[in-house]
C-alpha cells in the first residue's frame, strides 16, 4: 500500500471518527434563548447554553404557561417535572423559533427536553 494511500485511508477515519463523536450530544449545547413564564406573571426565565441530553425542571414555583424557543433546536414541554408522559398529559413539541401558551384550564410545563 502507496504512502499516499495509508494517510487517505487515516484522514477519513479520523474525520468518520471526529463526525460520530460530535453528533453524539455530550457536552453540546443549546444555541439561543429558551424564555419561560408563568400565567399572568410579570416575571420571565431564561435558559441559555442548556445541555442537549437529559430532562431539565423549568424553575418557576407554579410552573410555566408561556414559552418562547429562540433557539436552533427543537424542545418537547412536559406536564411533569422529571419529563414523563402520563394519560392526562403528553409531552408538547415546540419546534425552533416559535413559542406556545398553555390553554386556560390546563396544566402548567414543569420540564422540557431538548430533540437532538
Amino acid at each position: 500500500m502507496s504512502h499516499r494511500r495509508r494517510i487517505s485511508i487515516l484522514a477519513g477515519a479520523a474525520a468518520l471518527l471526529l463526525s460520530a463523536t460530535a453528533c453524539s450530544g455530550l457536552g453540546r449545547g443549546t444555541v439561543g434563548m429558551l424564555t419561560f413564564r408563568g400565567h399572568d406573571s410579570p416575571v420571565e426565565l431564561s435558559y441559555t447554553n442548556t445541555p442537549v441530553v437529559g430532562c431539565h425542571k423549568i424553575a418557576i414555583p407554579k410552573g410555566a404557561t408561556h414559552v418562547e424557543n429562540n433557539t436552533l433546536v427543537d424542545i418537547v414541554l412536559y406536564r411533569t417535572e422529571n419529563c414523563r408522559k402520563t394519560d392526562r398529559a403528553d409531552g408538547i413539541y415546540v419546534a425552533t423559533t416559535l413559542s406556545n401558551v398553555t390553554a386556560p384550564d390546563s396544566l402548567p410545563w414543569r420540564s422540557f427536553s431538548v430533540i437532538h
